[in-house]
This record gives structure tokens, sequence and C-alpha cells, in this order.
């Protein structure tokens, strides 16, 4: 699969460099401390949520590549219905979409939810994996880049 820049060349500024960066830290590449599976939930979730055509196929395609089943991947979407998820990803998934929507009201609560499953570390990790995934679906949205057929 290829992608095309429908609206601009993301290279023309600096950003994108800034932005690669970013992903090396907290990426599918990244050595975290944080369950390497449940990142790449909460790197498809975001894209899910955003929706990011270049990032549903890259983070689906990665899920997949780390043995994530199919059946998981196809429920988190209604990870609030599915008893697929352990209760540690529930938390880290409900603060995703917290943090995602920028959600005030539950924003708080959810953050504090984490502490009963993960280290301050880990939160960490957490919270750079989202807004690092909200950048990048924001620039893929941006700079309009399209799947095409190979």
């Amino acid at each position: 699969m290829t992608f095309e820049n429908t609206r601009f060349d993301p290279d023309l500024i600096g950003f994108h460099a800034i932005a690669q960066k970013m992903a090396a830290s907290v990426g599918p590449t990244a050595d975290l401390s944080v369950d390497a599976d449940l990142a790449q939930l909460l790197r498809l979730r975001v894209a899910q949520l955003n929706p990011c055509s270049y990032c549903l196929i890259l983070h689906a395609k990665a899920a997949h590549d780390r043995g994530i089943g199919v059946e998981k991947v196809a429920h988190l979407a209604s990870w609030r219905e599915s008893t697929m998820f352990t209760d540690a990803e529930r938390c880290a998934l409900a603060y995703a979409e917290a943090l995602t929507a920028y959600d005030l009201a539950v924003f708080p609560a959810r953050h504090a939810a984490l502490e009963s499953h993960f280290d301050e570390t880990a939160i960490a990790e957490i919270a750079a994996i989202v807004i690092n995934m909200n950048l990048w679906t924001r620039l893929k949205l941006a700079q309009g880049a399209v799947p095409v057929e190979t």
C-alpha cells in the first residue's frame, strides 16, 4: 500500500522531521516500559477516533504484525462491550479517548484510574503515545494522505 499526499508535502517545513523524532521515541519501534500490545491498541484506537486512513492502515498492520488477534482488533471500536480486554487495557483506552476528545469533565478521573494499573513511567508513556498519535492523525489528515492501491 502506498499513500498520496493530496493537499501538501509535509517535508516542505521542518515540522515533519520533529514529528518523526516524536514517533521514534514512542512509536511502534520505541523501547517502552508499557506493554507493547497495549501501546499498539492505543495507537490504533486514536486512529479510529480521528479517523485517519493512513494511521488506520499502518496501525492495523502493526497490530497484526505484533500478533494481536484480528478479533481483538475488530472489537477495539466497541471495547466497552467486549470481554476481550483486560481491566488495565480498558482503563488505558478510556484515558486515550478522554485525552483525544479533550473531555475535561472526565479526564481527571480517567487519569486517576490509571494509577491502579500503571506506574508513573507507564502513565507518562501512555500519555505520550496518545499525544503522538493525535499529532500524527492530524498531520496525515491535513496533508491529505490517502491510500493508493498498487
